[in-house]
């Protein structure tokens, strides 16, 4: 092939002693992006696979699309609707997607920088897992986010939240949500209340048209006036694409049926939202607590959440019996987060975040818990 034979041909340069040696981590970045690395295992007990790190943050970014394309076609549409414009389909399609690809843009210039300047410094490969990071972190803001305010961001989960305990793999938080974490606490009007969520058309003068969410409504006290089909659509105001729990489900199939994410963590956080989603409807103290405890799972970013940042292996647990813990205390916490203190009204961020400080802790005491049993059942047989 014309582009293999291009870049054998220019590779020496950024070889030891070549011209260009320095960006040698930049070129290896894109040559394995476009083909499988040549590096292979000689002996040892490795795993042989065509399948190597990019190839399975690609899978995960195939998963992202249903509800990135869902999302864009949802900011039209809602902006439609609030403001009286009549959008079709692909009228509010095509809205959306020029409203969302300067923050897809901002995201992976800011990010991707970082990362090659990072590994040009150190004189590694660059990683790659911000190929899915630099897209997710764009999806969970709202779509009227300053592209300014979404650099800082992005900057901050990279630097601090990945690179400073040396990259891809060494992190313990979710780099994605570090960001939504910096954005929320930094610049909250700019990431709650009703004004955020509805994209003023584009050369619109007057005032910017209000959208409350399900969790909005909830949080000033009122009950959600989304019904429960509106909400598994995914036709209602929130961040740009965490509101079709369907497009989020058929993500979901991809991940299991490939392998990539645990069906453990995913099914133990909608066990323990639901066991704490059910103990609030028996003593339903208020309307929040009365709310039926499926509708947690549809409300927010739950499903989003469940299936692309709580399921990222770096940050959550690695043992089986782990991963169940895991799962059933964020699903617990996002749960309880939400209806005892409304002040955050999305549990689900800072849950994950709790879990991922915990789950080394929850690993350590699952391996020393399965010691301690094989220690007793030797003494036993011996």
């Amino acid at each position: 092939m014309k582009l293999r034979d291009y870049i054998d041909k220019i590779k020496p340069n950024f070889e030891k002693g070549g011209k260009f040696e320095k960006l040698h981590s930049t070129f290896e970045a894109f040559e394995t992006f476009a083909y499988t690395p040549n590096t292979i295992t000689k002996k040892g007990s490795h795993i042989r696979d065509a399948v190597d790190l990019k190839r399975t943050m690609i899978i995960v970014v195939i998963a992202l699309l249903p509800a990135l394309l869902f999302g864009m076609w949802n900011i039209g549409h809602q902006t439609s609707i609030s403001y009286g414009l009549d959008f079709g389909f692909w009228q509010s399609f095509w809205f959306g997607f020029l409203r969302m690809l300067p923050l897809i843009v901002v995201s992976y210039v800011v990010g991707l920088f970082i990362e090659f300047m990072f590994a040009q410094i150190r004189g590694h490969e660059v990683n790659e897992g911000f190929l899915v990071s630099g897209l997710i972190i764009p999806m969970i803001v709202p779509v009227t986010t300053p592209l300014w305010q979404l650099a800082l961001a992005v900057a901050f989960a990279v630097i601090i939240g990945k690179e400073v305990f040396g990259g891809t793999g060494m992190n313990f938080l979710n780099p994605a949500l570090v960001a939504r974490a910096f954005l929320f606490f930094s610049y909250p009007t700019h990431m709650s209340g009703d004004s955020v969520w509805i994209s003023k058309p584009f050369h619109y003068a007057g005032d910017a048209v209000t959208g409350a969410t399900p969790l909005g409504e909830l949080m000033a006290g009122h009950s959600t006036s989304a019904s429960a089909l509106d909400m598994l659509i995914g036709t209602i105001p929130g961040s740009t694409c965490e509101t079709s729990v369907i497009a989020i489900l058929i993500g979901a199939c991809i991940l299991l049926v490939t392998g990539i994410a645990s069906w453990r963590t995913m099914l133990s956080i909608a066990i323990g939202g639901g066991i704490i989603g059910l103990l609030f409807n028996a003593i339903g103290a208020n309307d929040y607590m009365s709310v039926p405890f499926y509708y947690h799972y549809l409300m927010g970013g739950f499903a989003f959440g469940c299936v692309f940042m709580a399921t990222d292996p770096v940050t959550s647990a690695q043992t089986n019996c782990g991963k169940w813990i895991y799962g059933f205390l964020i699903g617990a916490f996002a749960v309880l987060i939400r209806v005892v203190n409304p002040a955050y009204p999305e549990g689900m961020m800072l849950a994950i975040l709790l879990m991922n400080c915990f789950a080394p802790l929850i690993d350590h005491c699952v391996v020393k818990a399965n010691i301690n049993r094989r220690n007793k059942r030797a003494l036993k047989a011996a």
